[in-house]
């Protein structure tokens, strides 16, 4: 995989410098557009994605350096290819294309074979174990909040439930879900009506209950079954009356309409049912 750095050429001395910086960027776009081919033949998807200053960055390292020398660059790749969102399949199968094109040199159009498995094993490692950092950083940092209402997403919900189903207390809990029907009302007080949604739930049910946004206009609360349910729910409806009632557009929408979901017999059924709850 190998390519010989660009040296000084023979000549004035006062010449050498030039001339070798010209065929270092000749040999630097050569590589790069040899590189692009070889990658969306063996399936880049998105054209308009694959180019990166990293990637000039690899070049310029195996240019000047060879593939022994371009690890660190390498590693950039790939931590920029994990931020810009190309799976991990994608970035090898990108570097299987870098090594393709330089172990076939003669293949000056860049029309080669790229083999994932027949690419060194340490720049395997150094551009998966870079990919992985970032990916991994993401995983752990991923938003699960609805931007909107500041309440958790449905796949927080789901999570919880799994905790409630391992448990074995479905029996002990059912869902609390306000809907509303927004279709009349567009623009900001359509976006006001769901943060107000939001508001009045976590202001009657504060006390540890799981909340979550289902859907663009349904919102739901986990709570216990017990003696105060019927009191909260009159206490949910009161706080939404108040708060919609500010804004002149809401006022004219439907109530919302709040009902009451009891957990089925397993997790996999309540996943389907908060699916169901989030269509409206």
């Amino acid at each position: 995989m190998d390519v010989p750095a660009t040296g000084a050429l023979s000549g004035p001395a006062g010449e050498q410098e030039p001339r070798a910086r010209f065929d270092r960027d000749r040999n630097l776009r050569a590589l790069r557009a040899r590189w692009r081919t070889a990658s969306l033949a063996a399936g880049w998807r998105f054209p308009s994605d694959w180019a990166l200053p990293e990637v000039d960055a690899v070049c310029a390292a195996v240019v000047r350096h060879g593939s022994t020398g371009a690890e660190t660059a390498l590693a950039g790749l790939g931590r920029a290819r994990a931020a810009a969102g190309a799976n991990l399949a994608e970035t090898l199968s990108d570097l299987a294309a870098l090594h393709a094109v330089l172990d076939d040199p003669d293949a000056v159009d860049g029309f080669v074979s790229p083999d994932v498995d027949a690419t060194p094993a340490r720049l395997l490692r150094v551009t998966a174990l870079a990919w992985a950092d970032v990916a991994t950083d993401q995983l752990v940092h991923t938003e699960v909040t609805d931007p909107l209402t500041g309440l958790p997403s449905a796949a927080y919900l789901r999570t919880r439930l799994a905790e409630v189903y391992r448990a074995e207390a479905a029996d002990e809990y059912l869902l609390l879900v306000v809907a509303m029907d927004l279709t009349t009302v567009s623009g900001w007080p359509r976006l006001t009506g769901m943060i107000l949604v939001a508001d009045a739930l976590r202001a009657v049910f504060d006390t540890g209950e799981s909340h979550a946004t289902l859907g663009p206009s349904v919102v739901a609360v986990l709570c216990r079954r017990d003696d105060r349910l019927a009191s909260r729910g009159v206490a949910l409806r009161r706080a939404l009356n108040d708060r919609l009632s500010v804004d002149a557009q809401l006022r004219e929408v439907n109530r919302p309409r709040i009902s009451a979901a009891r957990l089925p017999a397993s997790h996999d059924r309540a996943c389907d049912l908060l699916a169901d709850l989030g269509r409206g």
